[in-house]
């Protein structure tokens, strides 16, 4: 039976990693020689969401990818798969290239997870805040769509949450992974959605007082 949106369960927005890094033509990942165009095209599709999430009375969470300055933190895929991230100084922490887009600056009510892997989840707070706010359904945007979302909606997937995915608001690097990536999810893990659906789903929501 398809994933079909519940309009009785608690809904969290995720905002995945919409980063100067990652989104931004003078950041890190187009300064080593990787295509952005995806990662930019998700950006108005993002801000629809969190307008219409925070008019809503939607929580929402961004996560932000964040290295410590030393790269301690980086792991395998600093050290073995992408070294030239480390060579640019990509996403350390307290630099512009690891902050948010300006056009996604949060609100003072929104929640901001650091993390230094894939997934939302793994080793940060996501879901003791998903938890305590009896969160159980979330729409998920961001980039890139064939990492940080889809390990993310992978791990939502296996913690019983309804996962949904803004096609029209996720970008990746390389067009034929982020097909691949929301062929399996839509699949196996939750649901597509577009922004527009998404949006419709929470018009005439009360608002947070």
């Amino acid at each position: 039976m398809p994933l079909d949106f519940s309009p009785d369960l608690p809904t969290a927005l995720i905002v995945i990693d919409m980063q100067n890094g990652f989104c931004d033509p003078a950041g890190s990942v187009s300064s080593i020689g990787l295509d952005i165009s995806m990662c930019q095209a998700a950006v108005p599709g993002c801000v629809s969401l969190v307008d219409a999430a925070h008019s809503a009375g939607v929580p929402v969470i961004f996560t932000r990818f964040v290295y410590r300055s030393d790269y301690a933190d980086g792991g395998v895929v600093v050290k073995h798969l992408i070294p030239a991230l480390a060579e640019v100084n990509s996403l350390a922490e307290g630099t512009w290239d690891a902050d948010l887009i300006p056009a996604l600056t949060p609100g003072p009510e929104d929640i901001i997870i650091d993390k230094n892997r894939y997934s939302a989840f793994y080793g940060t707070r996501l879901e003791t805040y998903l938890t305590s706010m009896g969160i159980r359904q979330l729409v998920l945007c961001g980039v890139t769509t064939n990492m940080c979302v889809e390990t993310t909606a992978r791990d939502a997937s296996a913690r019983d949450y309804h996962v949904f995915i803004a096609t029209d608001a996720t970008g990746e690097l390389e067009k034929h992974r982020h097909d691949v990536a929301l062929q399996t999810l839509g699949f196996g893990f939750g649901a597509l959605t577009s922004v527009s659906d998404a949006v419709s789903e929470w018009v005439g929501a009360p608002a947070e007082n």
